[in-house]
């Protein structure tokens, strides 16, 4: 299976035209490269190789700035590892939870032209991840 860095544009289409109201909260599922890959943002890369793991970690600096200005918030981040239950060969490194207020304001941070100026981090850094839209149930009683 190809790796899964960005969305489609069929995606990203679906994804507005789903008609989700509220708030979201963005599950990721990433895996790191051993090496971050900074061929396509040279102006970002460091002066010596760095991890996948330390070039996200710049991503996530530079991200919660526009995450928070735009009215989210990382609800969890934490370490992945193997499924109990799924594919025995599947594996992530880093699982992290973004609350947004709304689509809107959602694709207001993943357009912001200074957000994105740091996006190579996360290129860099990632050989594989999913993001999957959530929106919030009650729970029966």
């Amino acid at each position: 299976m190809p790796p899964f860095l960005s969305p489609t544009q069929e995606a990203g289409r679906a994804f507005v035209t789903r008609g989700l109201a509220g708030p979201i909260t963005m599950l990721n599922l990433l895996r790191f490269r051993e090496v971050a890959d900074y061929s396509a943002s040279p102006d970002l890369a460091p002066a010596a190789p760095i991890t996948g793991e330390e070039a996200f970690r710049r991503y996530i600096v530079h991200t919660l700035p526009f995450v928070s200005r735009s009215g989210g918030e990382v609800q969890f981040l934490g370490n992945g590892g193997a499924f109990l239950i799924g594919p025995e060969t599947e594996r992530w490194d880093l699982v992290m939870l973004i609350r947004q207020a709304s689509v809107q304001s959602f694709l207001a941070f993943a357009e912001d032209r200074d957000y994105l100026a740091g996006l190579g981090h996360r290129t860099a850094a990632l050989v594989d991840s999913r993001l999957l839209p959530l929106t919030e149930l009650p729970i029966p009683a």
